[in-house]
């Protein structure tokens, strides 16, 4: 059955997707569950989507509520789910305005045209960001990423945009001028290898900030949402954005995701001026609530931070065990990498063949993006599936 599904997906989709030789038929807290009865232990977390794990009584009750109303209305209608949850994420992180959108990409998009219209009293046209860095696969967002393996054969992509260093402060200097508009950049680079910014970039790029005037726009879509264990992960470094972008877990599974400005931008759209057809579906943004909720007021946020710094310290302990194959271990809160001195992608295979879900980004670091409500027995049980693939190793 799986294989014939493997065919068909072959024949009939365009080949984005390096599928998984798994067919899921449920899910529930966090397990996953196959067609042929396997149960899976995800610390991928549906790339950082799933943060409340799956099948949540709070996110299904609000869904199925909202289902009985209505599914669509256009954004031209007042709609009290979006008003709710735009006023719980506006009273958790003090923005001043929120816009939401379908998807990350799009975020990035619009994050992009309301640093444009808001520079063109300025002069202001130079768009900075972050070596190793990964915003989106659509074009504008792509001209902001700089992953050379995503961007190849799509050129020409925006003018006036550049990269800096990571973490590297003389780089930084160097590009920032008085014609900078905007930097982006992640606070924990997520596709990039879990990498994460420094306090010394954070407080050198603050100072320049404060110096040229530019705007600066944070990328939280995978590092957002509570996953480090504060709400945005450029809390740890001190950053203060005039705009934010968000997605991934805001909508519990569910398709959607946010631009925030502060006072500085909170004027800068005018009616008409930016929009979208499903950006703040009324399903999604009931499901957002629920989120909000779990994350804010019942805990999660800092359940977050207590499982993951237990799992990172329980990686470091395999990194004394295996210096010569553990490189480096980043991250905060539930957002993680193990950096090893070889292919990652054998190891995540192995862990799949034994019953637990990781996945590997930049091609040798084992990422970990698990479920805020993940079991510390299970947190156990994944370090000792990779000591035991470690040992095999030496």
């Amino acid at each position: 059955m799986a294989e014939k599904l493997i065919d068909k997906e072959a024949d009939f989709f365009f080949h984005t997707f390096h599928r998984l030789a798994v067919e899921i038929d449920r899910c529930d807290g966090v397990y996953l569950y196959s067609k042929d009865g396997k149960q899976y232990i995800d610390f991928f977390g549906g790339l950082a989507v799933n943060a409340l794990g799956y099948n949540n009584p709070r996110i299904n009750a609000a869904i199925e509520k909202q289902v009985r109303r209505y599914i669509h209305l256009s954004n031209y209608f007042l709609q009290d789910t979006q008003i709710e949850l735009a006023e719980k994420i506006i009273k958790a992180t003090g923005y001043k305005r929120i816009f939401f959108s379908n998807s990350g990409t799009e975020a990035v998009e619009g994050a992009i045209k309301l640093a444009r219209k808001w520079g063109q009293k300025t002069g202001k046209t130079q768009l900075l960001n972050l070596t190793n860095s990964f915003h989106g696969r659509t074009m504008g967002a792509l001209s902001m990423t700089d992953r050379p393996q995503y961007r190849k054969d799509y050129d020409p992509f925006l003018p006036n945009t550049d990269s800096v260093q990571f973490n590297n402060v003389d780089s930084l200097k160097a590009k920032i001028s008085e014609s900078t508009l905007g930097f982006i950049l992640e606070s924990i680079q997520g596709e990039g290898g879990i990498n994460v910014v420094s306090r010394e970039f954070a407080d050198e790029l603050s100072a320049l900030q404060k110096k040229h005037g530019f705007l600066l726009i944070a990328d939280e879509i995978q590092a957002g949402m509570g996953r480090t264990g504060k709400f945005f992960g450029f809390e740890h470094i001190g950053l203060q954005p005039d705009i934010v972008v968000i997605a991934k877990a805001v909508g519990g599974g569910l398709p959607l995701g946010a631009i925030l400005g502060n006072e500085k931008v909170a004027d800068v759209f005018g009616y008409g001026e930016h929009g979208t057809t499903f950006g703040g579906n009324p399903v999604a943004c009931a499901a957002g609530c629920a989120v909000m909720d779990e994350i804010v007021e019942n805990g999660l946020m800092k359940q977050a931070g207590a499982i993951g710094d237990y799992i990172k310290s329980k990686a470091l302990e395999l990194q004394k065990e295996f210096p010569s194959i553990i490189k480096e271990v980043r991250g905060r809160g539930c957002m993680l990498g193990i950096e090893i001195d070889k292919e990652g992608q054998p190891v995540v295979d192995e862990l799949m063949n034994r019953g637990i879900m990781i996945n590997c980004t930049n091609k040798t670091v084992l990422r970990m993006l698990p479920p805020y409500i993940m079991p510390q027995k299970l947190c156990d049980q994944l370090m000792n599936e990779l000591r035991s693939i470690f040992k095999s190793m030496k």
